[in-house]
């Protein structure tokens, strides 16, 4: 069985995700599907199509997140100690094409999330990063072209 790397806080907002389904969304979705069937008709009825179509949602949902946590590496970033750039890592990174500093966090491809600047260690980006050190130029190949940045902070935090 293949084990899902995570951080400490991906694995606890999975979690949280999956208690909010099951003891949240589950009920809320039980009782709009009784409302919209006692509406009558169930082959001319939106209601019921509509919550029957989001309890499939959410029933899959559960399953994946179960499936996961279950198989979870879950990885204390704060307690590595090393200036080499690997899985939880915060590194902040120079474009050298336009000297523009960004920082991101390599984390697992179930809590990956690039409006929090939180890249998968399985993307391209990660991969190049993984294994450098502070000064090392970092190249990979984006949608647009081959990009390189300079690395130039790691942290774990």
């Amino acid at each position: 069985m293949e084990k899902f790397p995570l951080t400490k806080e991906g694995f606890l907002a999975l979690e949280q995700e999956l208690k909010n389904l099951k003891g949240v969304e589950r009920p809320n979705i039980i009782a709009a599907i009784a409302e919209a069937r006692s509406h009558g008709d169930l082959s001319e009825n939106a209601e019921y199509s509509a919550a029957k179509e989001k309890q499939s949602f959410i029933e899959g949902r559960i399953q994946d997140l179960e499936a996961v946590l279950s198989r979870a590496q879950v990885i204390d970033v704060a307690t590595i100690k090393t200036d080499v750039i690997r899985f939880g890592a915060t590194v902040c990174v120079a474009d050298d094409d336009t000297d523009e500093e960004k920082s991101y966090q390599i984390v697992g491809d179930y809590e990956a999330d690039i409006e929090k600047n939180k890249i998968s260690v399985s993307s391209p980006l990660a991969k190049a990063l993984i294994g450098k050190e502070i000064g090392d130029i970092a190249e990979y190949m984006a949608p647009g072209g081959k990009k390189s940045f300079e690395i130039i902070d790691v942290k774990y935090i």
